[in-house]
């Protein structure tokens, strides 16, 4: 064979190849809605100061979290409290507000230090409640991080300050998570100055302190902290960091799962003394498979542990390395499958320029490393301490997991590539519409803009068919700064049915659903397939209620509106969102959409 034609049988070898992939990879999904920039304007926008005040400072928002019916939101110097119960219908108005300022002397020494003047306030980053009394707040202090116990019911100071060394970063620009379980705070952070010793660490309550141990690669290396949740005997982290097992390909991000033990009480005086003794992690694989697979790998915001269809899950926005092309996925993944890795065999490097392949199970030392004293192998032994000296080498040396934790149905739920931006943030209802028997996610991306899909998942079929609802950008809380437009949090508040978006800038309230725009049409109410919305007897689209079971129709699954009359003056196109540009106030007008198609009625009664 002459060397034109091998040269002709590789080039249609790459090309069925392609295609075979071209095939498998999942079309991006075109939304059936649009929230233009001048509906936008209405929605309510807090920006941390009163309303015309420019002289005071911006937000600098660090996070917000629900505790009891409020809303708190954190972020430069201030606390804000936002009950969850009292709806105002133009204004996010806090109740209350707690204001936590560097005093002078940790603001001089923090510009001392060569840190710009902006940098050196009390960046809030750590808020979690300590009981029903308490909330545990940490601040960056001028680059000198401090605690502090406030009380729940009127914010008062309570006791004395702590060190917040290990508990916060030093910089709002780290990534940080904190949470307290069995009266212990865990916390993830760094635990210097300069950012070089990251660390996960136990302390408060009884006990001595534990951490991972310092400088080790193999244990953590540049991890991003994203969430911590506590569930059975452990408590996990999900995180993202630099791959060890793949330094030879450069810095490549992979995302993880890593578990401790709640009641890992450190090893022995030879190995492992106030360290912890069950630290493994594992990789979280969000890919579309195929010939080859495509992988998003970089984990940029995670769910706490929800309910879906029976199944206990997380789920989670990644988006593709930051050096390749724009990408972003929403995976899912069950609790059981994240165990199931962990009971898997480890991973080893035999020497440091060799590949890492799997440790032969037989050979593992006994009791089995990371388990817990006085449970499963290790039920005979009432402390970590008595753990023997194999089992503690071992897993001081193999903290890796070989087997990833595959998504819920080895495929992402939901993939956006065709854009420009990534996706930042999101938010579920795990129980959404009137049977709630739906699962409908909120999605934040880098432009500004905020999705809402519906993952129609089953309890035989958690496999999901996404259809973006709307699509919308939040042109009032933008400024001209180029990260204002990133959104960093979602909170979904059921009750209220309202979506909290933050940005650095501002955080905004929208709904989520919007029935009144369907009117008096039972085509496009129909044809919505939102699980918020139903047609009504009266004849108007309408929110349903919780627990408002009949008397109304709907179809979520197919939209058919075969047997309906076009409605006249309503708009019926879906926007392609690669064709909606953030900001415009006439996205779509000119075309890039295309007619909801007709199908079988199905409707839910």
């Amino acid at each position: 064979m002459g060397q034109r034609a091998v040269l002709l049988l590789l080039l249609l070898l790459l090309t069925a190849s392609r295609t075979l992939l071209a095939v498998s990879f999942p079309e991006d999904t075109a939304a059936l809605d649009v929230v233009d920039a001048h509906f936008a304007r209405r929605y309510p926008v807090f920006r941390g100061r009163p309303s015309g005040n420019e002289s005071q400072h911006r937000l600098d928002f660090q996070l917000m979290t629900k505790i009891q019916d409020t809303l708190f939101i954190a972020g430069r110097d201030q606390v804000y409290l936002v009950s969850l119960r009292e709806s105002y219908r133009n204004e996010i108005i806090p109740y209350r507000k707690l204001t936590w300022r560097s005093g002078q002397s940790d603001r001089d020494t923090c510009a001392v230090k060569g840190k710009h003047r902006e940098e050196c306030h009390n960046f809030i980053k750590v808020l979690v409640p300590r009981n029903d009394d308490l909330v545990f707040i940490c601040g960056t202090n001028g680059f000198n991080p401090m605690c502090r116990y406030y009380r729940l019911d009127n914010l008062e100071f309570d006791g004395e300050e702590i060190n917040g060394l290990a508990r916060c970063p030093f910089d709002s620009k780290q990534t940080n998570v904190a949470l307290f379980a069995e009266g212990k705070l865990y916390s993830a952070t760094v635990a210097d100055f300069q950012a070089s010793d990251s660390v996960i660490y136990r302390s408060m309550g009884d006990g001595s302190a534990l951490r991972t141990i310092k400088y080790d690669s193999k244990w953590l290396k540049e991890p991003h902290f994203l969430h911590a949740a506590e569930y059975g005997n452990y408590v996990y982290f999900f995180y993202r960091e630099i791959a060890v097992e793949h330094s030879n390909l450069g810095k490549v991000v992979y995302s993880r799962v890593a578990r401790i033990c709640k009641n890992d009480v450190g090893g022995s005086q030879r190995v492992l003394e106030k360290h912890w003794t069950s630290f493994a992690k594992a990789r979280l694989n969000c890919s579309v498979p195929g010939e080859s697979f495509f992988y998003f790998d970089v984990l940029q915001s995670i769910t706490d542990i929800i309910n879906i269809n029976g199944v206990l899950s997380v789920v989670g926005v990644f988006t593709t390395q930051m050096n390749s092309i724009p990408g972003s996925a929403v995976c899912a993944f069950s609790m059981a499958d994240i165990e199931a890795v962990f009971l898997g065999r480890f991973k080893e490097q035999k020497t440091p320029d060799s590949v890492w392949t799997p440790f032969p199970e037989e050979k593992l030392p006994k009791p089995r490393p990371g388990c817990c004293a006085g449970h499963g192998p290790a039920a005979s032994l009432k402390s970590s301490i008595e753990f023997p000296d194999d089992t503690l080498q071992f897993i001081k040396s193999h903290p890796l997991m070989d087997t990833a934790v595959p998504s819920i149905g080895d495929e992402p739920w939901f993939t956006k590539t065709r854009v420009r931006y990534r996706l930042t943030a999101l938010a579920v209802d795990n129980e959404a519409g009137p049977h709630k028997n739906f699962t409908v996610v909120f999605i934040g991306a880098e432009s500004g803009v905020v999705l809402k899909v519906l993952a129609k998942t089953s309890s035989t079929d958690l496999s999901v068919k996404p259809l973006i609802r709307f699509l919308s950008s939040l042109p009032r809380c933008l400024s001209n700064r180029e990260d204002d437009k990133r959104v960093l949090s979602l909170h979904v508040d059921k009750e209220a049915h309202s979506l909290y978006v933050a940005f650095s800038s501002c955080v905004i309230r929208i709904p989520l659903s919007r029935c009144e725009r369907h009117s008096s049409c039972h085509k496009s109410c129909i044809a919505s397939r939102d699980p918020y919305c139903g047609w009504m007897s009266h004849g108007v689209c309408e929110r349903i209620q919780p627990g408002v079971l009949t008397g109304y129709e709907q179809d979520i699954e197919l939209g058919n509106t075969a047997h309906l009359g076009d409605c006249h003056g309503t708009n019926l196109i879906s926007i392609d969102m690669d064709m909606y540009s953030p900001g415009s106030c006439s996205a779509g007008a000119n075309g890039g959409g295309r007619t909801i198609s007709d199908g079988q009625k199905t409707g839910l009664r």
